[in-house]
């Protein structure tokens, strides 16, 4: 039985390798959460089996609450909302990674290896802080909470403090196990901190904070591996949390900043005020402009942002798309890496939308096209085609490599306002005569160019 079970761990954790190769790219992406879902079948059941547990009912009972719920939300959920309910996820992974190490805590009852109690104060600890940290992203996401970032006077020396005294506690807990208080001491300090981590970020960084809680929820739920002495929570842990943070240093170079700097930088506090703006005239044009230069253009290249996916406009928006390239057009999608709330969300929502892979193409591969591009058609998108990002040093965007639409030979904006982005940054790029600025909702501007193009 023993040399079963160890075959299929082994199986289920070379099917999640498999499953997280594949996800690394949009052509392979449903192949490896198939990949994925398997090995997470095989390793429940096996554990299940490997424990020899009596009693299923309550176990049968959070299956099918779990599913159920799960079930509920994947069909419901809008594409808008996707950013909060994988920041949700995130901190019910990192909350379970820290019950169980409380659970396992108590039925230990005190005699416990030093191995095993440093591995519960850690699952504890990045538990915890993965939680109520996911929450506030979820409350920010949602606009619960307040998405500037909010911070106070001696934050960082507070969260020192914190973290010090963690340091402390969970020293004296590993030197005396049964010491209960001290663990207890450890969670509330886990509490506060995952609060106190999320406030001070702005929405700007959003893309980053969700990866790094991601990476966080792995690692706890390694740390529990080790608690439980089980090899494929510790492989599974170990896989999210090093893709995880992978994925948050590709985030963190497509911004061109550091971890370091978007944890304690306060994005979202400055707002960039132009002194020329009662000087600047927006032209307001309308689809009809918008259709004549989509049918006189060879080259294009639509940029989709987040406000693609609060129009809900994907699926009009490849159906533009299928028009002009029926019509001979070259047409392709530029996606920046921290386009929308998440990593991947503009992936995501153009595969809602069965937009071909082949079709889509990163910052680094299709930025020096756009000189050559008749039309850059931009849906809902702000921050990532800024110019300030190169040339103001004072802008909170500067330094961030940005998709090069203002070099395309005309540029068509289809955005709600003149508002600025997360980041608080006026786009110079609105204002330009090549700009050709379409005011409302995208989706009703998209059908109606799509309109005038079938006449």
């Amino acid at each position: 039985m023993n040399i079963t079970i160890a075959l299929a761990y082994l199986l289920s954790s070379i099917l999640f390798i498999l499953g997280l190769k594949n996800l690394s790219s949009p052509k392979t992406a449903r192949r490896g959460n198939q990949l994925a879902m398997s090995a997470m079948l095989i390793a429940i059941v096996v554990t299940l089996t490997k424990n020899e547990i009596l009693d299923f009912t309550l176990i049968i009972i959070g299956l099918i609450i779990g599913s159920a719920i799960g079930a509920i939300i994947a069909r419901k959920i809008q594409m808008t909302a996707v950013p909060q309910m994988v920041a949700l996820f995130n901190g019910l992974g990192g909350g379970a990674s820290a019950l169980v190490a409380l659970a396992e805590y108590n039925r230990l009852s005190g005699d416990i290896r030093i191995d095993v109690i440093i591995s519960m104060v850690v699952s504890l600890f990045i538990g915890a802080i993965t939680f109520t940290g996911s929450l506030v992203a979820f409350g920010k996401l949602q606009g619960l909470i307040r998405g500037t970032p909010v911070v106070f006077k001696a934050q960082r020396f507070f969260n020192m403090l914190l973290f010090a005294l963690f340091l402390i506690m969970g020293i004296i807990v590993t030197i005396n196990p049964a010491n209960s208080t001290g663990l207890l001491i450890i969670l509330a300090i886990a509490l506060i901190l995952g609060i106190l981590f999320v406030m001070p970020i702005g929405g700007a960084d959003m893309p980053v904070v969700i990866s790094t809680l991601n990476s966080c929820s792995g690692l706890a739920a390694a740390a529990t591996g080790f608690v439980l002495s089980n090899n494929i929570l510790i492989i599974c842990g170990a896989l999210v949390g090093a893709s995880g943070f992978i994925l948050t240093r590709i985030m963190c170079k497509a911004m061109n900043r550091s971890i370091t700097n978007i944890i304690f930088g306060s994005v979202g506090t400055v707002s960039v005020n132009n002194n020329n703006n009662d000087k600047r005239v927006v032209v307001n044009y309308t689809e009809e402009d918008a259709s004549i230069m989509l049918e006189a253009a060879q080259k294009v290249i639509i940029i989709p942002g987040y406000g693609l996916a609060v129009a809900q406009a994907q699926f009009a928006l490849q159906e533009l798309v299928t028009m002009l390239i029926n019509s001979g057009i070259d047409v392709r999608y530029a996606i920046h890496p921290v386009a929308g709330r998440m990593p991947g969300h503009m992936n995501v929502l153009l595969a809602e939308a069965n937009v071909s892979y082949d079709l889509l193409f990163d910052l680094g591969d299709i930025n020096d096209s756009f000189q050559n591009t008749d039309v850059a058609l931009v849906v809902g998108a702000n921050d990532v085609i800024n110019p300030a990002a190169r040339s103001e040093k004072d802008s909170p965007l500067y330094g961030m490599p940005i998709l090069n639409a203002d070099q395309a030979k005309t540029v068509i904006i289809c955005k709600r306002s003149l508002s600025p982005g997360y980041s608080g940054a006026d786009n110079e790029l609105f204002y330009q005569k090549k700009t050709l600025m379409i005011f409302g909702d995208a989706k009703e501007s998209i059908n109606k160019i799509i309109k005038l193009l079938k006449t």
